[in-house]
């Protein structure tokens, strides 16, 4: 398509020579006026015959003047724009697209952040208000730390270029615009977006997988222990996984030249799989929460604000546009337009199939997982949002909202105890997703079993030992858990010196 005409006609699209079109148009505009009042009063004054003259005399000039002025204007924006062209080389003839799909980019990046505000309010919602202060202060953390560490090491180890396929660890990002900043030179008509725009939108990413287990250890764990956790979870861990994938490692290569490699478009595996698994080793060794289980079986531990849960959910079911729709990496209409109806249509189905069961099972309907049913529709959908029609992902994100209310009863009745439901919404879901769309991607679309196995096994292992490391070893050192007595006074006080709530 040839962009061109809008350039050369709209002075807004032609900065350069804005200003000097908008004088000439002022000097046209009162030459005119003085010309056509002059004509009125010869025509009152000296009848219709000598204003007729006088109209001839005064407006062939203008007429003259009027015809050229444009001629100019056309000539001088023609030259401003051949200018652009030159500057844009053989890119040119897109520009509009590259402009376009840099701004949806920087955009999605927008729309994923506020997922972290989705997470730290049904976290807070999910647990006791004791513990409020110190849920928020944990995703203030983790969203400044892992922007922080994104930029310092994260990026260079999630893209290292050229590597082993295995292990490589980055450094500081550089002037990222030094491939251009304004044309396809740092990613082509595939990743249409300057490398400022690719690190922010990939930045947003990075602390989700912290984020996932914030909620799993919530209302037990010692702050400065997960304030180190997660940094270093954030900076090596997780980037390190999905270099594997994302960044041209072995899980992007499986099978050869003429194999089918792992596939997660947005990261089922690679960004929800990867916080499931470590918020699993977690758990494990933190321990359940003081009188969550009993002889007696299960005692609930009831979440103090239902309505924050909900503004929660809703609030990353928004984010989750930006997150799998900034996934396309431009604004290309026909993945775009598929991408976000296929994420809404397996929430909406995960959502419905999650109070269906939820209903029958605990003979009540219980919004707790109606809320993680939808996150359960969202996560399933994941790794196939661009290849699965919109039936296959209703079918999808529907098995998605079933498991998820089984696995969350099945964790409880081994007693890890998971205050929001993440292990199961993240993590198994993640495998779900991840394996599922081998089964109903649309037609030409055809992916391995086999490949999609071999990558939920790699980044599930590798986040599950990384985080069991990291919590053994504080553990040993500096323990891991605040001590019986906080933990009953409640966080905000024991950590914080300060309750969410005056009242």
């Amino acid at each position: 398509m040839n962009f061109t005409h809008h350039i050369v006609a709209h002075p807004l699209l032609n900065p350069c020579s804005s200003t000097r079109t908008q004088k000439k148009m002022r000097k046209l505009t009162q030459k005119m006026t003085k010309g056509w009042l002059l004509t009125m009063v010869v025509t009152l004054f000296a009848g219709f015959g000598a204003a007729n003259a006088q109209e001839e005399a005064e407006t062939a000039p203008l007429t003259a003047e009027a015809t050229a002025a444009p001629t100019e204007e056309v000539s001088e924006n023609k030259a401003d724009y051949d200018a652009l062209i030159e500057a844009q080389g053989n890119e040119a003839y897109a520009f509009d697209f590259f402009t376009t799909s840099m701004l949806w980019t920087v955009i999605a990046a927008a729309m994923v952040f506020i997922m972290h505000l989705g997470f730290a309010t049904l976290e807070a919602g999910l647990t006791q208000r004791k513990n409020t202060v110190n849920i928020l202060f944990k995703n203030v953390w983790i969203i400044s730390i892992g922007l922080l560490t994104y930029a310092i090491t994260g990026f260079n180890t999630h893209y290292p270029g050229e590597f082993n396929g295995y292990f490589s660890i980055g450094g500081p990002i550089g002037d990222l615009n030094a491939e251009g900043g304004d044309t396809f030179g740092y990613g082509g008509l595939s990743l249409a977006m300057t490398g400022y725009g690719d690190f922010i939108f990939q930045a947003m990413f990075a602390a989700t997988a912290a984020t996932i287990v914030s909620g799993a250890v919530a209302e037990r764990i010692k702050l400065g222990f997960f304030m180190i956790y997660s940094t270093l979870l954030v900076a090596f861990g997780y980037t390190i996984a999905g270099s594997w994938h994302w960044g041209g490692g072995f899980l992007s290569t499986l099978g050869g030249d003429d194999g089918i490699a792992f596939k997660d478009f947005a990261g089922s595996t690679v960004v929800h799989g990867f916080g499931g698994a470590a918020a699993l080793a977690a758990v494990m060794v933190l321990g359940p929460r003081a009188g969550k289980y009993t002889s007696s079986g299960v005692k609930p531990i009831l979440g103090h604000s239902m309505p924050l849960a909900a503004i929660g959910v809703f609030l990353l079911f928004f984010g989750w546009f930006g997150f799998n729709g900034g996934s396309v990496l431009s604004a290309a209409p026909g993945p775009l337009g598929l991408v976000f109806t296929t994420t809404a249509l397996a929430a909406a189905a995960g959502g419905v199939s999650s109070i269906v069961v939820s209903m029958i099972v605990l003979k009540k309907p219980d919004l707790s997982m109606a809320l993680n049913g939808l996150l359960a529709g969202l996560v399933s959908i994941t790794a196939g949002a661009d290849v699965v029609g919109p039936w296959g992902a209703v079918v999808m994100g529907a098995i998605g909202g079933v498991i998820v209310v089984f696995s969350i009863l099945f964790f409880d009745k081994i007693k890890m105890d998971d205050p929001v439901g993440a292990i199961s919404v993240h993590g198994v879901c993640g495998i779900w997703g991840t394996i599922s769309l081998v089964f109903f991607a649309s037609e030409g679309n055809e992916f391995s079993l086999v490949s999609q196995l071999i990558g939920v096994a790699a980044v599930y292992i590798f986040a599950f030992v990384v985080s069991l490391i990291l919590c053994i070893v504080g553990k040993a050192v500096c323990g891991i858990r605040v001590s019986a007595e906080e933990e009953a006074e409640g966080l905000d006080i024991a950590e914080h010196g300060a309750p969410a709530y005056t009242e």
